[in-house]
C-alpha cells in the first residue's frame, strides 16, 4: 500500500499534522512544473525562492525518516504539468489512495478536485491548518448585507480568537483601530533597523531554472536575495521584526522613502503565504511584545490588523467571488502597461523608486503598490487584468488568493466597490505628505498643467470628471467633488488637456 501525498509550493508548513507521523506506506510529492512557473511571468527572485524552499523542506523530510520524491524543473523526465507528473508517479510506485491539502488558489483548487474526482483509487483533500477562518467565513459572515467591509469582520476576528482584549471582552485601549496615529512620513529619524536576513547564493539553482527555459524577469541576484528559505530562517526575520522594527511600525507603516525600502516592515508576507510560519504564532508574538510594553498598541494593533483583519478577509472575499471576480473591470479600462513597468525607467520619481525596487527585490510595501503604482495605473486607466498579472508575477508573497483582491478590488476599484469603500487615488499632494521623492523628481508636484506638471495631479481630477456617474454620490469622496464643482471651467477643460497629452504618451513619461 502506497498513500501518495501531494505538497504544493505554498505549502512548506513542517507542522502540518500529516508529518507527525512517519509511515513507510507513505510518499510525499513535491514538484517543479512549467504549469506553475509559466501561468504568469514571474520574478526571478519568487522562482528561486519557492524552490530553494521546497528542496530545503524536502530534505528536512526526508531526514525525519519521510519517503519523498522531488521532481525537479530541469529533469527530462519532469512533465509540464501537475497531473501528468501524478499520474506517472502513481503508476510508478503504485499508489492505492491519493490525498493532497486544500489549495489556496481557485485555479489549482479546481484542477485538483477535478482530477481526484476521476481517480480510480481513493482520493481526499484535508485542511491546509493554516488559516484562522475558514474559506466561506466571510461570506457566512455577512450573508445577505450588500455592504461587507474589513473592519467589522475584523473586530468578530478579534473576539473570536480573543486577541487585544481586555478581560471583560472589550477592546485593547478602549478602541478596535489605531489607524488614525499610524500615518507620518519618516525622516530618517529613528534610522531604518540593520537587515540581519541571510544571504543565499543560488546560483546553481537559477542555472537550472534558466537550462530548463523557464522565462522570468527582475533581479536574480544573490546579492540582492534575503529570502527565507525555511522555518527556521523564518522565525529569525520574525525575531529580529518584533525586536528592531515593531516599535516604529506603526508610525511609519504609510511612509514612502527614497533612502530605505524596508523602512520598518516585517517582510514577513513570503514566510507566511508559503506557510513556514502561521498567523496565529506571529499575532501571538506581536500581541506579547505589545502586552509587555516593548512595543506601543497603535504599532501592535496595525500590525495585526494586516493579518487578523486583511489577510483572513480578503481570502473570504476571494473565495466568496471566485470563478469571475477576475474579470472585474467596472471602469472598462484597457490601456497596456507602459513600458517602464518592465524597466523602471520613468521620470516619475516615486513610481521609478516602487518600480525599481521592485524589480531588484520582488518587493514593495503596500503604500508603494497600493497609493503609488495602483494609483497610477487606475488614474491612467490601464488594463486591471493586465495589472493584476504584473503584480502577480512581480512581488514575491504574491499568491492570487491575496494578490488578486488586492488588486482588482483594493488597488483598481475594478469591482464597483465590493471590497473597498473607494477608489484609493490622489494627486501628488498625497505623495509629497508621505514621503521625500518630490524634491528630486523631473516634475512638478505643485503644478497642475504644463510639461513639467506632475502626471498625478492632471490624471487624478480628470479620473474624478470622467467617472462623476461612477462615484459622485460616494460620501467618501464628497470632498474632492465638491472641489471640482468650485473649480472654473477654463480649468477643468486644461486638466483635461492635460491629461489626454499625458495618456497619448505614457511610455515617454
Amino acid at each position: 500500500m502506497t498513500c501518495l501525498r501531494l505538497v504544493l509550493g505554498d505549502q512548506l508548513n513542517p507542522r502540518h499534522p500529516w508529518f507527525d507521523t512517519v509511515s513507510p506506506d507513505v510518499l510525499y510529492v513535491l514538484m517543479e512544473v512549467r504549469q506553475e512557473t509559466d501561468y504568469v511571468l514571474h520574478h526571478a527572485q519568487k522562482i528561486i525562492a519557492i524552490f530553494a524552499a521546497m528542496r530545503r523542506f524536502a530534505d528536512r523530510l526526508r531526514a525525519a525518516g519521510h519517503r519523498v520524491a522531488y521532481l525537479r524543473i530541469d529533469d527530462p523526465d519532469t512533465l509540464p504539468s501537475l497531473t501528468a507528473n501524478l499520474n506517472q508517479l502513481m503508476a510508478l510506485h503504485g499508489a492505492t489512495a491519493f490525498e493532497y491539502q486544500a489549495p489556496d488558489e481557485w485555479r489549482l483548487d479546481a484542477q485538483l478536485k477535478d482530477y481526484a474526482a476521476r481517480l480510480p483509487i481513493p482520493a481526499h483533500c484535508v485542511d491546509s491548518h493554516h488559516f484562522l477562518a475558514a474559506r466561506d467565513a466571510v461570506a457566512s459572515f455577512f450573508g445577505t448585507r450588500k455592504r461587507w467591509t474589513m473592519e467589522l469582520f475584523y473586530r468578530y476576528m478579534r473576539q473570536r480568537h480573543g486577541i487585544l482584549l481586555e478581560p471583560d471582552g472589550a477592546p485593547l485601549g478602549g478602541r478596535w483601530n489605531f489607524d488614525a496615529e499610524n500615518r507620518k512620513p519618516w525622516r530618517g529619524d529613528p534610522p531604518e533597523p540593520p537587515d540581519l536576513r541571510p544571504i543565499h547564493d543560488h546560483t546553481a539553482l537559477w542555472a537550472s531554472i534558466q537550462a530548463a527555459g523557464v522565462a522570468s524577469f527582475g533581479n536574480p541576484s544573490a546579492d540582492a536575495f534575503r529570502w527565507p528559505i525555511d522555518r527556521e530562517e523564518a522565525l529569525g526575520q520574525l525575531d529580529a521584526f518584533v525586536e528592531h522594527a515593531l516599535p516604529h511600525f506603526g508610525d511609519y507603516q504609510d511612509a514612502l522613502s527614497s533612502r530605505a525600502h524596508r523602512l520598518f516592515h516585517s517582510l514577513l508576507s513570503f514566510a507566511l503565504n508559503v506557510k513556514m510560519l502561521s498567523p496565529a504564532e506571529v499575532i501571538a508574538r506581536v500581541e506579547a511584545e505589545g502586552r509587555a510594553g516593548r512595543a506601543p498598541l497603535a504599532a501592535v494593533e496595525g500590525y495585526i490588523r494586516q493579518i487578523l483583519g486583511w489577510r483572513e478577509y480578503v481570502r473570504g472575499v476571494y473565495w466568496a467571488r471566485m470563478p469571475g471576480y477576475d474579470a472585474s473591470n467596472t471602469f472598462a479600462h484597457d490601456r497596456p502597461l507602459p513600458d517602464w513597468f518592465w524597466t523602471g525607467q520613468t521620470r516619475m520619481a516615486c513610481v521609478r523608486a516602487a518600480i525599481g525596487q521592485s524589480l531588484t527585490h520582488a518587493y514593495a510595501h503596500h503604500i508603494q503598490r497600493l497609493m503609488v503604482i495602483g494609483n497610477f495605473a487606475l488614474l491612467a486607466g490601464l488594463d486591471p487584468q493586465a495589472l493584476h498579472r504584473w503584480y502577480l508575477g512581480i512581488y514575491i508573497d504574491a499568491f492570487e488568493w491575496v494578490e488578486l483582491p488586492n488588486t482588482l478590488g483594493m488597488s483598481q476599484f475594478a469591482d464597483g466597490g465590493l471590497l473597498a469603500t473607494k477608489p484609493y487615488v490622489s494627486s501628488a499632494a498625497y505623495l509629497h505628505r508621505m514621503g521625500d521623492h518630490c524634491g528630486h523628481c523631473h516634475y512638478r508636484r505643485d503644478a497642475h498643467i504644463g510639461p513639467r506638471a506632475c502626471p498625478f495631479n492632471a490624471l487624478y481630477w480628470n479620473f474624478l470628471d470622467r467617472n462623476s456617474k461612477h462615484l459622485a454620490g460616494n460620501p467618501r469622496l464628497a470632498m474632492p467633488y465638491r472641489q471640482l464643482a468650485r473649480m472654473p471651467a477654463a480649468k477643468r477643460e486644461a486638466l483635461a488637456a492635460r491629461s489626454a497629452e499625458l495618456l497619448a504618451q505614457l511610455d515617454q513619461l
